[in-house]
């Protein structure tokens, strides 16, 4: 990270500041860890933290340390401001433009006299802050706030709880260690956050063994909702309004389904449609060189990285699938 930005931060973290920490919309297991991890620590200094979350996430995230003091602007709308106007450092976590906020986008922008830092990890970063720590090759904010504390000399302050929440958006954005972000120094970093107390037997079935009957049956529909497109080796999956509500679908019960399709044999591309109201939404994963960041740019309204995007299609389901449809040929020829 740069000397320069970690020094000037350090200037502004002397300073007492009010802060607030912000995820991006319908946030994940590496931005819930990625915020109580810096929230956590940032507390170590004796500093006024709170970290505000557009709208509710995932039940399985939320045993995690602190999780209980994150206020989430749908839910209380008056504190969520109150806190957010009331800050002179706004830290924006695992996401690089406001509108990944959503809710909050608005309100982020009217804090003109509120002092921005990003830390994220995803490409093409817009220049909202006044201090950027971007880096596309980490593995995850997670690493990524793990190393902003290592450069400002406080690896010795990451106690069981901050190591728990570091552990876990690390765990999660590399698909338990398996994509190709995670490095050697991704590894060596996961080791160091167990020695300090975060106990990875049990995060790991705190999160992904805590299934529900309606969460098993959903992906039942999903698996049998999949098209395989074998000339272009893509694999899609659909999940209408109705089926969602048939199984009593809760925030974060289709996360991972995307990933049965990339496993099929020889599968370049994988994507989910879910349908949310008036519009789709996306999630896109890839293997090798294929793109899907710049896929879901170019068509979807999105972004994300290289194997990891995501998108938004305003209509149907049938009309995101049909345009899908349309674009995929040009987009696989250009990343053959």
């Amino acid at each position: 990270m740069n000397t320069h930005d970690i020094e000037t931060t350090r200037k502004w973290l002397q300073q007492q500041p009010i802060i607030s920490i912000i995820p991006h919309k319908n946030p994940d297991g590496d931005a819930i860890g990625s915020c109580l991890g810096l929230c956590l620590y940032l507390r170590q200094l004796q500093l006024n933290a709170t970290v505000v979350s557009p709208n509710d996430f995932p039940e399985f995230l939320k045993w995690l340390p602190a999780v209980d003091d994150i206020i989430i602007y749908d839910n209380d709308q008056e504190r969520a401001k109150t806190q957010i106007e009331a800050s002179t450092l706004i830290f924006t976590l695992d996401f690089n433009s406001l509108k990944r906020a959503d809710s909050l986008s608005g309100l982020l922008e009217k804090q003109t006299a509120a002092t921005f830092v990003m830390i994220d990890h995803h490409q093409a970063p817009e220049d909202y802050p006044q201090v950027t720590f971007s880096d596309p090759s980490a593995s995850s904010t997670c690493e990524m706030v793990y190393r902003f504390i290592e450069a400002m000399g406080d690896k010795a302050l990451i106690n069981t709880d901050i190591a728990t929440c570091l552990y876990t958006g690390l765990m999660t954005d590399t698909g338990n260690f398996k994509y190709p972000t995670t490095t050697s120094d991704t590894l060596r970093i996961g080791a160091f956050l167990i020695d300090q107390g975060a106990n990875n037997s049990q995060i790991n079935s705190l999160v992904f063994d805590t299934n529900s009957y309606n969460k098993l049956q959903l992906l039942s529909v999903a698996l049998r909702n999949l098209v395989y497109v074998e000339e272009w080796n893509t694999a899609y999956i659909t999940l209408t309004s109705e089926e969602l509500q048939q199984h009593n679908h809760q925030k974060g019960d289709t996360e991972g389904f995307v990933n049965y399709g990339l496993t099929i044999k020889n599968t370049r591309l994988a994507v989910i449609f879910i349908q949310e109201g008036d519009y789709v939404k996306m999630s896109l994963r890839s293997k090798g060189t294929t793109d899907v960041n710049r896929f879901a740019r170019e068509h979807f309204n999105g972004g994300g990285h290289i194997n990891a995007a995501g998108g938004r299609y305003d209509g149907t389901i049938d009309e995101a699938v049909t345009y899908f449809r349309s674009v995929l040929p040009d987009f696989i020829q250009k990343n053959s």
